[in-house]
């Protein structure tokens, strides 16, 4: 078997001729014959016993050809693209065969490699860093984060609603005197305040005592669901019970309840250091994928569609398998949002399209820069692994081939060329607002400002139809 040609006829398009020797041939049109015969009966002999020569004296001298350019197809073709030198990212396709018989076959194919790429500039890019420092208000968020956690939900009978308290009420909503669908429920548990229902319903119940029953009186939005939408309607509602969110004192003895400190100004160090160190993590990933995303973008190649196509088809793979830990089929999951295969598909199309120009500027560099992997780092890699994942070394070793390691390895060399070699600013942290803010130590939390108001759903319901009403709704 041979490459008798390889010529590009279009952009990132090869044509091959490849010819296959009649030996060769003849040799495959006989393990042809061979694995084939138990299935050929020939009269006079007993079933898969029938001499070849019979056999194609009988269907022909062709009966076994496609058998056997199938046995030779594969090989013949990697050997061929192998000489060519080609790097084909897809299949190959306009297959035709011009001559095959006894003495050998022609085969001519075409084939997509991977595109010619022009490097834009990767060493020396500029980026700006966010502030990793740590304010006092963040340190006070996280306190206030805590005491929310360990707070206690406490029944209060002897005053009214107010703001931000948790009532527990049924309600039953009325337009045009009649009840409508979705507008019921009982038992209830809704938050003053959180602006889960629609406006003014909320405000009304403020004021009232446990053990009463009342009107609501609201208007609908005009643009709420088409039965509802722009309608007055009335809700029945009785209030059961008045519940609030008790916060524990930030004290010491609070402290040891919930981490492993004993004081308070240890448990604000402690916090402020993991804060920081999450900063800068996020902070250095941000710039990281900043630059690689300036790197990706600065090629310039004409990229094959079909590596767009197979990246798409990877990530929904990836994506339908995380589903499916989590117990749901892609289809499925289709029909509960509400989208089609080709809105689904296109979704994936411009993060497929960035991490394919990235992983081609990323060859690039390695070449350019002559990028190596030492037998050193392929050791410390299956160290790694074998850490990792509390194996022997030698067990590493064996499922995973040290040719397996060295792409990903020379890529993230090449990544750190990029990084290492950046000029990155560090933004200024903004400015406090005001000295009462930057006390860490008080109690008020974030949870007790009025959310700005949500647009409502189209639904036939009191509710604000999003997910979290509608969670909190079942």
């Amino acid at each position: 078997m041979s490459l008798k040609s390889s010529n590009k006829v279009e952009t990132n398009v090869w044509a091959l001729e490849i010819s296959i020797d009649g030996a060769t041939f003849e040799a495959a049109v006989n393990q042809a014959y061979l694995k084939q015969r138990k299935n050929i009966t020939v009269h006079g002999f007993r079933k898969g016993k029938a001499p070849r020569t019979f056999i194609e004296k009988i269907y022909g001298e062709g009966v076994f050809y496609e058998d056997a350019l199938e046995i030779l197809y594969p090989d013949a073709v990697e050997e061929a693209i192998k000489e060519a030198g080609l790097e084909i990212v897809d299949t190959p396709f306009d297959l035709e065969v011009p001559e095959m018989g006894k003495d050998g076959v022609t085969l001519k194919l075409k084939v997509t490699v991977k595109p010619e790429v022009e490097l834009g500039e990767y060493k020396g890019l500029k980026a700006a860093k966010k502030s990793t420092k740590v304010t006092a208000d963040e340190v006070k968020a996280e306190l206030n984060r805590m005491l929310e956690q360990n707070a206690r939900i406490v029944t209060v009978e002897d005053r009214a609603v107010q703001k931000d308290d948790i009532t527990v009420i049924d309600f039953e909503g009325f337009a045009d005197g009649e009840a409508f669908e979705g507008g019921k429920a009982e038992g209830y548990e809704l938050t003053i305040g959180s602006n889960q229902f629609i406006p003014g319903f909320e405000d009304q119940i403020i004021g009232h005592k446990t053990g009463e029953e009342f009107d609501v009186n609201v208007k609908f939005p005009e643009d709420y669901h088409a039965e509802l939408a722009g309608k007055d309607a009335v809700f029945k509602i009785k209030l059961h019970e008045i519940k609030v969110k008790e916060l524990p004192e930030l004290d010491d003895e609070f402290v040891k309840d919930v981490s492993e400190k004993d004081t308070v100004d240890e448990l604000k160090k402690s916090i402020k250091a993991d804060l920081e160190k999450s900063k800068k993590a996020s902070a250095d990933e941000e710039v990281n994928n900043t630059l690689l995303d300036m790197v990706a973008e600065g090629i310039q190649a004409e990229i094959p569609q079909v590596m767009i196509e197979k990246k798409i088809d990877s990530d929904i793979d990836e994506f339908a398998y995380r589903l499916q830990s989590q117990g749901l089929d892609l289809q499925t999951y289709l029909q509960y949002t509400g989208m089609d295969n080709e809105k689904f598909r296109e979704g994936f199309k411009a993060r497929a399209e960035k991490q394919v120009k990235l992983d081609l500027a990323i060859e690039k560099i390695i070449e350019v820069e002559k990028i190596e992997v030492s037998d050193a780092e392929i050791e410390a890699e299956y160290k790694k692994f074998a850490e990792a994942y509390n194996m022997e070394m030698d067990a590493i070793q064996k499922a995973i081939p040290a040719d397996n390691l060295k792409p990903e390895i020379a890529s993230r060399k090449a990544v750190d060329l990029i990084v290492e070699s950046a000029v990155v600013t560090e933004e200024k942290a903004a400015k406090k607002s005001s000295a009462k803010k930057a006390d860490a130590t008080e109690k008020d939390t974030d949870a007790k400002k009025t959310p700005a108001k949500k647009t409502p759903a189209k639904k036939p319901a009191a509710k604000k139809t999003t997910k979290k009403a509608e969670a909190d709704a079942e």
